[in-house]
């Protein structure tokens, strides 16, 4: 699953570990997921989105592979 946390955390000037600390996760969380190792539950993407003020869908992107 393809994401852009990344880039939504560049918008709203944050760092990992500011943006963790908003969605109670860890650092490593948020790193993992930047780097696509690691796929958040719902209601972390949830949370994100909510932070971000988005929709899940516009941070998350399902590839080909994912249907496999």
């Amino acid at each position: 699953m393809k994401n852009s946390i990344k880039v939504e955390r560049a918008k709203k000037n944050l760092t990992q570990a500011e943006l963790a600390k908003q969605a109670k996760v860890s650092r490593q969380t948020i790193n993992a997921m930047e780097l696509g190792k690691y796929v958040p539950s719902t209601v972390l993407a949830l949370k994100l989105a909510s932070i971000f003020d988005t929709q899940v869908n516009s941070i998350f992107t399902l590839e080909e592979s994912d249907w496999d």
